[in-house]
């Protein structure tokens, strides 16, 4: 995956508050009350660092409902008109060729429109009217509606989107509002207590707020790439489902950590696994759309990929280091000296948890930072500082070096796909039906049409292209070459997930 080009992932002790009367163990009341001299069990000393003072159930339970009370202020429901427009086909004569051909001839079908309401959340950020929410909340949205925690309806316009962050910054004409304050996410820990305010699965249940833990901090994976290049994701068990997205996650303090993106789920609620983007990112991401109406992301300028176990081992590195596969000619990287096989093991003197960091890391820091990297090299351990270009001027170079589009790989790659055949062992590990044909989509362009308006994700299998099946990367290339420059096509889709395998169909479009 190349960073620049293709955008690609203390001890704790849990205390458990029993909100039912009569049922605190005497121990745990002895301990957490401070009340071990009434306790027939000896109380346990509690380390000085997790120590509470004046802590009582009501003061706990008040710290949940004080924080409802400040946040479902700032908290906002958010509903969109969406309009889809789906090509139109044309209709097989079953006698064409043939003396009765002209007596069948059928007309062909018109293109098709669909409008549908969405629904999502968002949190104010400025009294002045901005908002926060997710990108997939308002992309493609030609009508856009704010409900206030008070009632009232404001028209919203987009300040600015971000589909890399999957953030958007959209503004309402009112002033006065509660803001949301920023938390620091040096301060999350896992374990704390969170809350989860939103608008889940139906616009009645506005400003509905949820409560759990943080259960994991840094989470990158393949998957969740799909949904955001740039972010290693809080985790919480905190109940988010289908419009809670773009809702704030907050602290005890009332001060916000993440913005919620997106659930792991079986059944299509919530499961205890949710995800959101941690509120680095999300203040650095709408700083830059509330000044500049865009974000400007560091470059550095490898290809990279996981290390084996056997890599691991035999070359003495943690297993969340990046080995560089590539080295982009003329990037940062390759003016700092980095080389083909090198084993990224740390950025600014932190160990890589996963090879994906690099990426949500590097594509966090702005043009001009100079970050140290930890480079395992021929046995030895090196340190690289690297000074990061613009990421937006390497994506223009690379575009203003590719051939003149045709047919063929360039083709594929002005539209942001890069493709390969489906063999029978991926189609047997993504639990396709035996003998399933198509192509795998190995890497997709998150600025292109066919990752933002397709809604194509690496990992999808094509098995259709403008009612033909596809075979083969040639079969594809087939139907883009015989596709109008601007016109839409059809696409038959396959998405694996969680054991799972959906089919739908979205339509994709050969640039003019």
């Amino acid at each position: 995956m190349n960073i620049g080009l293709k955008g690609r992932t203390s001890i704790a002790i849990l205390v458990v508050v029993a909100f039912t009367a009569g049922i605190l163990s005497a121990t745990m009341g002895a301990n957490w009350f401070g009340a071990g001299d009434r306790a027939a069990t000896p109380a346990r000393a509690v380390p000085a660092d997790l120590q509470r003072t004046d802590v009582s159930a009501a003061t706990f339970e008040d710290a949940f409902v004080s924080t409802a009370e400040r946040i479902n202020e700032s908290v906002v429901q958010i509903r969109s008109e969406q309009v889809r427009r789906l090509p139109g086909t044309r209709n097989v004569n079953p006698f064409e060729g043939t003396p009765f051909g002209e007596f069948f001839r059928m007309p062909d079908q018109q293109p098709q429109e669909f409008r549908s309401e969405a629904l999502g959340s968002g949190v104010v950020i400025r009294s002045d009217g901005y908002i926060v929410t997710n990108n997939h909340v308002v992309d493609g949205a030609e009508e856009l509606q704010v409900v206030l925690a008070n009632g009232t309806f404001h028209k919203a316009t987009v300040v600015g989107k971000d589909p890399e962050s999957d953030l958007a910054v959209i503004r309402i004409d009112a002033d006065g509002l509660r803001a949301v304050p920023f938390g620091r996410i040096a301060d999350v820990r896992i374990g704390q207590w969170v809350m989860a305010f939103g608008s889940p699965l139906a616009a009645e249940l506005g400003n509905t707020v949820t409560s759990g833990i943080v259960s994991a901090l840094h989470r990158t994976s393949p998957n969740l790439t799909r949904l955001n290049l740039f972010a290693s994701f809080i985790q919480t068990d905190a109940a988010i489902n289908p419009g809670n997205s773009g809702g704030p996650l907050v602290n005890l303090a009332g001060e916000l950590i993440g913005i919620n993106s997106a659930i792991y789920s079986r059944s299509g609620g919530s499961q205890g696994i949710g995800f959101a983007i941690p509120v680095d990112v999300v203040e650095s991401v709408t700083r830059q759309l509330v000044e500049n109406g865009s974000v400007e992301r560091g470059f550095l300028g490898v290809n990279f990929d996981a290390v084996s176990p056997a890599l691991s081992q035999a070359a003495g590195v943690p297993r969340g280091s990046a080995q560089v596969t590539a080295v982009t000619p003329d990037a940062p990287a390759a003016e700092a000296g980095l080389r083909e096989g090198d084993i990224i093991t740390h950025i600014d003197g932190r160990e890589l948890r996963s090879s994906e960091e690099l990426r949500t890391t590097i594509g966090n820091m702005a043009p001009g930072d100079r970050p140290t990297l930890t480079v395992h090299r021929d046995g030895g351990t090196r340190e690289i500082a690297v000074r990061l270009g613009k990421r937006s001027e390497f994506l223009a170079q690379a575009a203003e070096n590719q051939p003149a589009e045709g047919a063929g790989e360039d083709a594929l790659e002005s539209m942001g796909l890069t493709l390969q055949a489906l063999d029978a062992q991926r189609a047997e590990s993504m639990g396709l039906e035996n003998g399933t044909r198509g192509v795998l989509v190995t890497a997709v362009d998150a600025a292109s049409d066919a990752y933002r308006s397709a809604e194509l994700r690496q990992g999808d299998v094509i098995v259709e292209a403008g009612r033909k099946p596809v075979r083969s990367v040639q079969d594809f290339r087939e139907v883009v070459e015989a596709s109008e420059e601007g016109k839409p096509f059809m696409v038959k889709v396959l998405r694996a997930s969680q054991g799972q395998v959906r089919t739908f169909f979205t339509a994709l479009t050969r640039p003019g």
